[in-house]
């Protein structure tokens, strides 16, 4: 499995969520662009109307976000273009325009959510994740939650295997698919010790905190270029584990 570790190599990104990212605000736009491709979505952006209907007929999206406020074609106007060629696709309002009413007409026009600007970055997130994953299909939603890519390895958390980018493959235990689910799923977060402990272990049998720590320095074994300089996999002194990925 180390020599895995020579490759740099990012997944392909074919299989990625496709995001119309909407917003004649150029700093915003990419403020939102950025974020999003961290979290590893292929994303298209639009800084008026008619791009965005354009943009959208000649594409496959997952999501559409979408401002009010725009150039040549107002927002509301758009997603009922939008709607006339696609029901299913979700569409999330991000605007300025914050009355009530505002945010009616939206959901009346077709859109699935509707956040006011300006926004909590964190829970924008969480509500683009949400409605990404409302929107797959049943074979989809299963491959995102069954299956996590950074760089070049993918993790297939239903055959506990990790494969790299070269094709070579690595079985974990299921403790270990188990730990390494949950500091994904609670990337560039602390995790606690006990909650580690608890959730992964159970109650009945309760191991040491080295039990962790030797978790821990066989992921780092796995997948880090430098296991003493580690880039995902870190221990936070008296606190827990983090797994960090941008």
């Amino acid at each position: 499995m180390n020599g895995i570790i020579a490759f740099f190599v990012k997944m392909n990104t074919d299989n990625h969520v496709r995001v119309l990212l909407v917003e004649d605000e150029e700093h915003l736009l990419e403020v939102i662009k950025l974020n999003l491709e961290l979290e590893g979505y292929k994303v298209t952006t639009a800084v008026n109307g008619t791009a965005a209907v354009k943009n959208f007929r000649q594409g496959r999206f997952n999501l559409v976000v979408l401002d009010v406020m725009l150039p040549e074609m107002d927002g509301f106007s758009v997603c009922e273009a939008i709607r006339l060629q696609n029901t299913t696709v979700p569409i999330l309002f991000l605007s300025a325009k914050n009355t009530y009413e505002d945010k009616i007409m939206g959901l009346k026009r077709g859109a699935d959510d509707y956040m006011t600007k300006p926004f909590n970055l964190e829970e924008f997130l969480l509500r683009v994740k949400v409605l990404i994953k409302r929107g797959l299909s049943k074979d989809e939603k299963s491959e995102m939650d069954d299956v996590f890519r950074f760089d070049e390895y993918e993790v297939n958390f239903l055959t506990y295997e990790v494969t790299a980018k070269n094709q070579q493959k690595l079985t974990l235990t299921k403790k270990e698919i188990l730990l390494l689910k949950l500091l994904i799923e609670r990337k560039n977060e602390v995790v606690s010790r006990e909650q580690i402990l608890e959730t992964v272990w159970g109650y009945d049998i309760y191991p040491s905190t080295r039990t962790v720590d030797n978790f821990i320095l066989s992921f780092r074994k796995y997948f880090e270029n430098d296991p003493k300089q580690p880039k995902y996999f870190f221990s936070i002194r008296g606190v827990g584990y983090k797994f960090v990925y941008l």
